[in-house]
């Protein structure tokens, strides 16, 4: 898989090294989990810390949103 290079605020998260699209995804899941952040109500939401916000752009979003708003930060 094609390699993509993190910005600065996506590489906040997980370091700046460039990695697989895939790899982003499991890094990004892999912090939600270590800081509790998905909704106990509802575990399809993720509510967002400083550094997930700075990426997302919202306090809180769904999974299903969050791979799209991620894919803005790579290149």
């Amino acid at each position: 898989m094609k390699t993509l290079k993190p910005n600065p605020a996506l590489a906040a998260i997980f370091g700046a090294e460039p990695l697989p699209r895939t790899e982003v995804t499991k890094r990004i899941w892999d912090y939600i989990k270590q800081y509790n952040l998905q909704n106990p109500a509802n575990k399809r939401n993720i509510l967002c810390d400083g550094l997930l916000k700075a990426v997302m752009g919202k306090d809180q979003v769904t999974m299903f949103e969050m791979t799209g708003l991620v894919g803005k930060h790579l290149s």
